[in-house]
């Protein structure tokens, strides 16, 4: 039998052991996201995935707020973020730092998700954007790379909150061996 664990076995780590940690070298960038739902599932993401900061832009609503608590479960408390007014004023801050700026999305010129791994070992920010415009296209000429998740069905898009989760998880798994 495979005995499902109960949360108390799963000795996962404080908040405080968590900030603690060396994280994985990704930063995640939310464009004029506009769900607080939303906003807590990427927060919990990021959570589980050891992602360095968070950037809230624009409009993206900010901590604390119960409707992103209902879905964040406390991964506002853990992973560091920080709002700003700007997308653009964000990315090029980062930039400066060295970080290369991956925009999802789907333009003319994209390098399709399973490529990723062939991207060099650096820190990388991840940028998603708005439920209905998607990221700008202003932040998406600033990028060093467009970045599409492959698509097989009628739909065009993805909920941004699941794209993210697929995202982080590939860029995360370039360092896990």
């Amino acid at each position: 039998m495979n005995k499902k664990l109960k949360l108390w076995e799963l000795e996962r780590v404080s908040n405080d052991e968590f900030r603690a940690q060396d994280k994985f070298p990704i930063i995640v960038v939310l464009d004029e996201i506009r769900s607080l739902s939303n906003v807590g599932s990427i927060f919990r993401t990021c959570d589980a995935f050891k992602v360095e900061k968070i950037y809230l832009c624009g409009i993206t609503p900010q901590p604390p707020h119960r409707e992103i608590q209902k879905t964040a479960l406390g991964a506002t408390e853990s992973v560091e973020w920080v709002h700003c007014d700007s997308t653009l004023a964000a990315i090029n801050e980062l930039k400066v730092a060295g970080v290369k700026i991956c925009t999802i999305e789907q333009t003319e010129e994209t390098i399709s998700l399973e490529k990723v791994a062939d991207l060099d070992e650096q820190k990388y920010a991840l940028v998603f954007g708005n439920e209905v415009n998607g990221v700008d296209q202003k932040v998406v000429d600033q990028s060093d790379h467009v970045i599409e998740i492959p698509q097989f069905g009628t739909k065009h898009s993805l909920n941004v909150a699941v794209c993210a989760g697929i995202v982080i998880w590939e860029f995360t798994k370039k360092h896990l061996s």
